[in-house]
Parts: C-alpha cells; sequence; structure tokens
C-alpha cells in the first residue's frame, strides 16, 4: 500500500469511529488485532475490540474525535487527537487529547492499534 492509500484507511478508521459503525469499523482489524489504550486497556480480536467499542459508545453515545496531523511511517499511520463526550448516564463532560497510531498489515487490515491520551 502506497502512503497516500494508508493514510486514507486510518482517516476512515476515524469517520467510522466518529459515526459509530461497528459494523464497518471491526472488518477493518486482523483476527489477531491488538488495541491498547491509556483509557480503557488492552483488547484482542476483533470480538474483544467491538465488546469494549460498543460499552464505549453505549457510555459515551455523542462522542466524537478531532484527528489532525497524519503522519506515515512503514505501514504506521500516526496522528494527533482531541475528543469531546458527555457521559449518558450522569452528563459529565470528557475531554481528552493524545496520539494515536494504527499499524496496518500487507492487506491493509490494522493489526495495531495504540491510544496514549495525554
Amino acid at each position: 500500500m502506497t502512503e497516500i492509500e494508508t493514510i486514507e484507511l486510518a482517516r476512515a478508521y476515524v469517520a467510522l469511529s466518529n459515526t459509530h459503525r461497528i459494523e464497518l469499523i471491526l472488518p477493518m482489524f486482523s483476527a489477531t488485532a491488538v488495541y491498547t489504550s491509556s483509557a480503557v486497556g488492552e483488547f484482542v480480536g476483533p470480538s474483544a475490540i467491538g465488546k469494549m467499542m460498543r460499552g464505549f459508545f453505549t457510555r459515551y453515545p455523542d462522542v466524537f474525535w478531532l484527528a489532525e496531523n497524519y503522519r506515515f511511517e512503514n505501514n504506521r499511520v500516526t496522528f494527533d487527537f482531541s475528543l469531546q463526550a458527555n457521559a449518558a448516564a450522569t452528563g459529565e463532560h470528557l475531554q481528552r487529547q493524545g496520539i494515536e497510531r494504527i499499524e496496518f498489515d500487507e492487506n491493509g487490515l490494522i493489526k495495531k492499534l495504540e491510544v496514549k491520551a495525554s
């Protein structure tokens, strides 16, 4: 995959995350994908990742990520993000910033995703 194709895959992942389209997000992950987040922990495989995402989107139904400054290196895309959300149960506002790294395999599937909030 080219640099442009890889960055566009990362952009598509963010766009689908912002619309909470889990049924379209999960096929982007390889069968052995690892999702690691400083906020929610580590999850392995699409089933575990999907369960985590469903819970997160239920807790924060209006969550939205603004992603900027996409950078490519060796099938990995890194970008800066800011997150805004309100907890459904309490209305508590959540705001985070950080860096996300998405590493793709040779087939264009996500094999490793790391989220580091600051």
